[in-house]
């Protein structure tokens, strides 16, 4: 009769009032013993039983932990994990028990990490995948079992749920995205997964690495649109992630290993957007780390590389100055300017030199990029079929005109700037912005005698006459100061 017994005891224990009395008869004390049946019916029945009876009793949840219930839990979920009623009735025991301290330690002498990495790839419903989710998320608050559910492949499934529903608008995939999510940070977060997984090592290791590479990088674009994922990007850089990143990729650019690369290099950009965490990331001397990276052939790896750097120098000084005095970069990068054949490197290449540029306040840095050759660059830069990269390079010719003239006066006549600046401003498809930066850039240039007969012989006077009568008032007022500057009037 135990099983008609048990089954009796799951349906009145959902009542309040009798949920009292089974605890006053001590009926878990009872039951417990039933779980270490073969029967299945005898399990689920005995099962609900004892979780209805202990819901929301920490005390009774404690003795249950006591008395080695989580051994049999762990049992059951691992012999039957096909028994989808069963697998239920454990899942939601120890979502209960495993906020419990004692239970996560408990459990972390088990398999039962590998067991819900099982789970989580089996489960085919949300309500399903919520109730692993919770379990999860209780069981990596624990850095003991964090490391195992790491070693029984979890990034792997992450990874696999984020870039399923990344995309998807759906109420539903987005709580699982979200829950995903959460589940990522708090693996990452207070234990050294990616040195775990380096140390490691194997093809399955490899390939552990870069779902995990993966999935970090996925989490972090997700969050980008949330207001909290500034607070995430800057607490990981703070627990030193910035650095397992680096020597992740260091170790992977001679084996061209594009995947492993290219992901972290998108997480690393990912964290540099904080603008608080660039200064911790130079702080740390990143920028230095980059020579290793610099030799990869892979355009991919290329494009990410220039769009971090790029990233790390938006708005900050130092760091302009510290990757503006590299000479193995300079150098680097005035070869990816030539770079035709991948116009996506061509144009970050491009556009982190006028970056340099614009956001430093050294002349050291101007004649560094003019020993490298870098100038003709962004005077080609200027005539891009894109108005931004041409207010980029524009307003970064017209800072460094400002520091140092002197040193780029003679590139700019090699390079025919003046030349290029008329016909910016002749041009009736130019932007009016584009058209306002061109004559903010030929005032610098009348400070020089050389450039401005060069101006004066190619008769801009005529077109800034006529650009004073142009629709945009942002131009009109432009063109009258720059002819009152080459009028020698101001």
């Amino acid at each position: 009769c135990a099983i008609k017994a048990a089954q009796v005891l799951s349906e009145i224990a959902k009542n309040e009032e009798m949920k009292k009395q089974c605890i006053e008869a001590d009926l878990v004390l009872t039951l417990i013993p039933l779980l270490e049946s073969t029967d299945q019916e005898m399990l689920l029945h005995a099962g609900r039983a004892i979780g209805r009876i202990c819901y929301g009793n920490r005390d009774l949840q404690e003795e249950l932990v006591k008395v080695g219930v989580i051994t049999s839990l762990v049992r059951i979920l691992t012999d039957y994990a096909e028994s989808e009623p069963l697998v239920h009735v454990d899942l939601l025991a120890l979502r209960n028990l495993a906020e419990l301290d004692t239970a996560k330690e408990a459990l972390s002498k088990t398999k039962v990490a590998e067991q819900m990495v099982k789970q989580l790839r089996r489960a085919e419903n949300h309500e399903r995948l919520e109730i692993v989710f919770e379990v999860l998320q209780a069981l990596a608050e624990n850095d003991a079992l964090k490391v195992q559910l790491v070693e029984a492949g979890v990034q792997e499934v992450l990874s696999e749920i984020l870039l399923r529903l990344q995309d998807s608008s759906q109420a539903e995939d987005t709580c699982i995205v979200k829950a995903a999510s959460d589940l990522i940070v708090s693996l990452l977060l207070g234990v050294s997964i990616l040195s775990r997984l380096e140390n490691s090592q194997g093809k399955e290791t490899l390939d552990s690495k870069i779902c995990m590479i993966n999935f970090y990088y996925v989490y972090l674009s997700h969050l980008l649109g949330f207001a909290s994922s500034d607070g995430n990007c800057v607490r990981m850089v703070q627990l030193g992630v910035i650095h397992q990143l680096l020597d992740l990729l260091e170790k992977h650019v001679e084996s061209g290993d594009v995947s492993v690369q290219h992901a972290a290099l998108s997480a690393l950009r990912n964290l540099a957007m904080p603008v608080v965490n660039r200064v911790q990331v130079l702080e740390e001397g990143v920028a230095e780390r980059i020579h290793a990276l610099l030799r990869s052939e892979m355009s991919p790896v290329q494009y990410k590389l220039l769009g971090t750097l790029r990233m790390l120098a938006d708005g900050q000084a130092d760091a302009a100055e510290i990757l503006g005095q590299d000479p193995m970069l300079l150098n680097r990068l005035v070869q990816w300017c030539s770079a035709n054949d991948h116009s996506s490197v061509w144009g970050e290449a491009n556009r982190l030199l006028a970056s340099i540029l614009r956001h430093n306040r050294s002349q050291e840095v101007v004649k560094a990029i003019q020993e490298a050759q870098g100038v003709k660059h962004l005077v080609s830069m200027t005539t891009s079929e894109h108005a931004a990269m041409q207010n980029e390079a524009l307003n970064a010719l017209a800072i460094a005109s400002a520091i140092d003239l002197e040193t780029l006066e003679e590139s700019f006549k090699e390079s025919q700037l003046v030349q290029s600046l008329h016909k910016l401003l002749q041009d009736d498809n130019t932007s009016p912005e584009v058209k306002y930066n061109s004559m903010g850039l030929l005032c610098s240039l009348l400070n020089s005698g050389d450039l401005r007969q060069e101006i004066e012989d190619d008769r801009i006077k005529e077109t800034l006459e006529e650009l004073c009568s142009h629709s945009n008032a942002s131009v009109v007022k432009e063109a009258v100061t720059t002819l009152q500057v080459l009028r020698r009037e101001t």
